[in-house]
């Protein structure tokens, strides 16, 4: 179920549905497809009114290019003539949607598989035939519903490239559902954290990353140590924290509402990327984690577990004495009730 939801999204925005299970993703995209019937308010697409209460276009009337979580393949369907059914239905050369057709399929890799069809393929090859679907054509929307939930990473690196390249030439909107937070901050202009069918915070990538509204959508949104200090507002941008009787200016600042005043303990959000292995603060490494591009240490510390990110291989076995830093931090607001 939504709650009072209203959302823009705007030409050339790719808007991204962070949540948990069962927050209202799923119900969003349907809703806006046309599967679905709001029982009050309004859906416009391209400043078309194609829902209310009263009635609805069905979904083929409505323009768009859909990726759903199981794929709704045409059985009786080849692969190439799948792919190429978006275009053409718009009314493109059948010569052209083919060759265009089986551009994307080499795109994502199955272009050995245009001559089968859905029940000869595996659940990963009928994802990737799905999204080529979806990107065929030209849709004045494009919605996404976990898109590249089972996909290798050089996959999702082409549907991102993919989306991205006809954004650029064709300015399509989309919507796109998601519980991958770095995928969200990755391909999108804009965040919309969902939490029990109402939108939470709203914002850009940076803004729902470096700027969370409360613990959950600090947790939600990435990798979060959260630990108490005392705060105060420093100027633009910058504060002034005490950690464990230590005393340290940072980068940052805090939800307006939840506005830490000097001497007064707060919750403070670090990021692995906040923190450095140097400074005047002590730590004890527990967990090391290598993850080729980075090294992620979890250090137990008087304030609490702390994760900080280096951009090397460890330099550190667990058990060993540290020093650590904070260079950027953000006091959290008060949890909704």
């Amino acid at each position: 179920m939504l709650n009072s939801l209203d959302l823009d999204v705007g030409h050339n925005e790719v808007v991204s549905l962070l949540g948990p299970s069962g927050a209202g993703k799923t119900t969003l995209l349907y809703a806006v497809a046309g599967f679905l019937a709001p029982s009050a308010g309004e859906i416009q697409i391209g400043g078309r009114v194609v829902a209310t209460a009263r009635g609805a276009e069905p979904p083929e009337r409505r323009g768009i290019g859909m990726v759903f979580q199981h794929y709704a393949l045409w059985p009786h369907m080849t692969v190439l003539e799948t792919v190429a059914y978006p275009a053409r239905r718009a009314k493109v050369d059948r010569a052209e949607a083919r060759a265009s057709a089986m551009d994307l399929l080499e795109r994502f890799d199955i272009a050995h598989l245009a001559g089968r069809r859905p029940a000869e393929l595996s659940g990963g090859e009928q994802q990737r035939v799905g999204l080529a679907r979806a990107l065929s054509g030209a849709p004045s929307l494009h919605l996404f519903d976990e898109p590249t939930a089972h996909l290798d990473s050089a996959l999702r690196a082409v549907f991102r490239e993919e989306m991205a390249s006809r954004r650029r030439d064709s300015g399509v909107a989309t919507l796109l559902a998601t519980h991958d937070a770095v995928e969200a901050l990755a391909v999108s202009t804009g965040v919309a954290l969902l939490r029990d069918g109402a939108i939470a915070q709203l914002g850009s990538p940076q803004d729902v990353y470096e700027r969370p509204l409360d613990l959950w959508a600090a947790r939600l949104t990435g990798p979060a140590s959260i630990i108490p200090a005392h705060a105060e507002v420093a100027g633009t941008d910058m504060l002034t924290l005490t950690i464990s009787g230590v005393s340290l200016v940072a980068a940052g600042g805090a939800v307006p509402e939840g506005r830490a005043m000097p001497a007064q303990s707060a919750r403070v959000l670090l990021r692995p990327d906040w923190a450095t292995l140097d400074g005047p603060l002590r730590g004890v490494v527990r967990v090391v984690r290598y993850e080729g591009p980075h090294t992620d240490y979890t250090l137990e510390t008087s304030a609490g577990a702390v994760i900080v990110r280096e951009p090397r291989a460890p330099r550190y076995e667990p058990g060993a004495p540290v020093a650590w830093s904070v260079h950027r931090a953000w006091v959290l607001g008060r949890d909704p009730a």
